[in-house]
């Protein structure tokens, strides 16, 4: 008999999104093992190893009983990375049961996917992403980090369509990269770049997870 598709979790809970357009909104959170950059400015390290093996199905059990506390019409699959594993079936099956998809990505691999809701982030040295996102992506989110400039979200704002802001995110909400984050906004809109903004981390702020 075939075993039952399993995929690696760290964790698993209800919040608020904290992060881009749909800030603020209530949503459930499943956290996915593992990821292939690793960057040094990353407040998710502990979600690079360890996890926990769950089948579609006690996956989708958590995530009723979880959705009882804080009710929510939106799924987040966030890592890490989350498209290093296979979510294509736990995506079908949240979809059949009436759930919204985000997935927050790296963009540095590819699932064709029925997703309602891509966010974006490409990340340094090379900010690289693949062109199937293209004209998929909602927002794309940029860490201000030491590395991010003004070339860079230029590179970025020429390979989107100008509808898709290319969000400005500090580091973890330091003021140097607040600070970092004003200045760059200011650099891009005097250049003429468009549909440019600052965002922040609310669940920062409201210190929650």
């Amino acid at each position: 008999m075939p075993q039952p598709h399993t995929l690696k979790i760290t964790e698993i809970f209800s919040s608020i999104q904290g992060e881009g357009l749909r800030q603020g909104e209530p949503t459930l959170f499943i956290r996915l093992t593992g990821c292939n950059l690793r960057c040094d400015f990353c407040d998710t390290k502990y979600a690079w190893k360890g996890g926990q093996k769950l089948c579609v199905e006690e996956i989708l059990k958590r995530v009723e009983k979880e959705n009882k506390k804080f009710p929510s019409e939106w799924v987040c699959l966030t890592g890490g990375e989350p498209l290093i594993q296979d979510v294509k079936e736990l995506i079908e099956k949240l979809k059949l049961n009436g759930m919204k998809i985000q997935i927050e990505t790296n963009a540095t691999q590819y699932q064709d996917l029925p997703v309602d809701w891509y966010t974006l982030s490409p990340k340094p040295p090379e900010y690289f992403f693949r062109t199937e996102f293209t004209d998929k992506a909602k927002e794309v989110k940029l860490v201000v980090s030491q590395e991010l400039d003004l070339e860079i979200i230029q590179k970025m704002r020429n390979a989107f369509p100008e509808k898709v802001p290319i969000l400005l995110q500090p580091e973890s909400n330091q003021k140097w990269s607040l600070d970092k984050g004003m200045e760059l906004l200011k650099t891009s809109l005097i250049r003429g770049l468009k549909n440019i903004k600052v965002s922040l981390q609310l669940h920062k702020i409201y210190e929650i997870e």
